[in-house]
């Protein structure tokens, strides 16, 4: 189950699983979190780690300049999901 993070222009940015298996990300959507973008949330950078083509072209920039300025944030939340996942186990 998909767990919510941010919104932004009508996408969703949330994070999946219950487990870390992969580096630091998170998924954006709109209205399909099975097919969602990944992104890398890097210690220098922000990347697409996989397009989906959830997010929409014109859209693409704006996103990623929202994650690169709010990389901080949706870390920390990304680090409290986790946390908050491995202590309900």
């Amino acid at each position: 189950m998909p767990d919510l993070l941010d919104s932004y222009l009508g996408y969703t940015f949330f994070v999946k699983g219950d487990g870390v298996s992969e580096p630091v990300h998170v998924h954006v959507a709109k209205g399909h979190p099975d097919k969602a973008t990944k992104f890398w949330l890097t210690s220098d950078s922000v990347e697409i780690a996989k397009d989906c083509g959830t997010v929409d072209k014109k859209d693409m920039a704006k996103v990623l300049r929202y994650i690169r300025k709010n990389k901080e944030r949706l870390l920390a939340l990304w680090v409290m999901h986790f946390k908050h996942a491995e202590l309900k186990r």
